[in-house]
């Protein structure tokens, strides 16, 4: 399992360096200009050179490129042109709520899941089957922003005890914090849990190991819950791995809607303002995530089916 693990991150470091090249090559090809987005209209022609050549800006793209690379051999990632500090720790005090938003957001989808899709199988083609299939769908055609803003009215302002938006200091004030925005980030994701699980439990439901498991006198429940989720719930492990790239889209949004101070927000923040260290910091860590979380999803898999080789 060691070897497998080290072998996929090894295979994805040429992954994450293309995709960090291509940011760096994109946001410099954004219209504008850093310098005067951050001193302003009326900055002097002499404070602007000062600035770009502070932050090495009049310098020959290839070789801003080079000196890019090489600080993250180093691991050095620049200094953020808006706040003028080193972007490691301004990514290090934002990376928390990232992380519980992404985790909560997971978790819950997780929990949604599973009983949506066993409630959809069991009744095949019935109306309960046809709601569970077409609700999350609903959820797939709206947008996360529009989604927060409807909890923000709907849920936030009439329960009061939810707050709109910020983030808590206490471990009930941050539960409290997560809850919108979590909801949020796991509809997005429901539509293609839901569809994966419902789907593999109808073929594992007819498989032949179940019939045998029903005629040594198990009951139904134990048969769906002990043999068919456990089998069934392996292919959805893969969907919810592949989906991390749209829970880490959806956090851009959703960290900005609910005002939480995580790496969406920081990551929104320094696009406006042109800030190219922060945007290409931050490009490399999302990457990371997702492969980290596709990684840790094939652990899973590989834990609960022996079967899966590992290479």
């Amino acid at each position: 399992m060691f070897r497998y693990a080290a072998r996929r991150i090894l295979r994805t470091l040429p992954v994450i360096l293309g995709m960090t090249m291509i940011v760096f090559l994109m946001i410099h090809l954004v219209p504008g200009d850093p310098a005067r987005s951050l001193l302003g209209p009326r900055a002097p022609e002499e404070a602007l050179r000062a600035f770009n050549a502070e932050f090495g800006l009049d310098r020959p793209l290839w070789q801003q490129a080079a000196g890019y690379l090489g600080g993250l051999a180093r691991g050095d990632l620049g200094t953020s042109l808006s706040y003028r500090v080193p972007v490691t720790d301004l990514i290090a005090g934002r990376l928390a709520p990232t992380l519980l938003l992404l985790l909560a957001g997971a978790v819950l989808a997780v929990l949604l899941t599973v009983p949506l899709a066993l409630a959809a199988a069991v009744r095949e083609d019935q109306p309960l089957d046809h709601a569970v299939r077409m609700v999350p769908l609903i959820g797939l055609g709206m947008p996360a922003f529009w989604i927060a803003i409807l909890l923000l009215i709907h849920v936030a302002l009439p329960v009061r005890w939810l707050p709109v938006g910020g983030w808590g200091t206490g471990p009930s004030e941050i539960a409290a914090a997560l809850l919108l925005p979590a909801v949020t980030v796991a509809v997005g994701i429901l539509p293609f849990t839901v569809r994966s699980l419902r789907a593999a439990l109808l073929e594992v439901m007819s498989a032949d190991f179940i019939a045998t498991a029903r005629a040594k006198g198990l009951s139904g429940g134990r048969v769906l819950i002990a043999h068919g989720l456990r089998n069934a719930i392996i292919p959805m492990i893969t969907v919810l791995g592949l989906s991390m790239g749209w829970l880490v889209g959806n956090t851009l949004i959703v960290e900005k809607v609910f005002s939480i101070p995580g790496l969406g927000a920081l990551m929104i923040d320094a696009v406006l303002e042109g800030d190219f260290a922060v945007v290409q910091s931050l490009a490399l860590v999302f990457g990371m995530l997702v492969v980290a979380v596709n990684l840790a999803a094939d652990l899973v898999r590989a834990a609960l089916d022996p079967r899966m080789q590992l290479r």
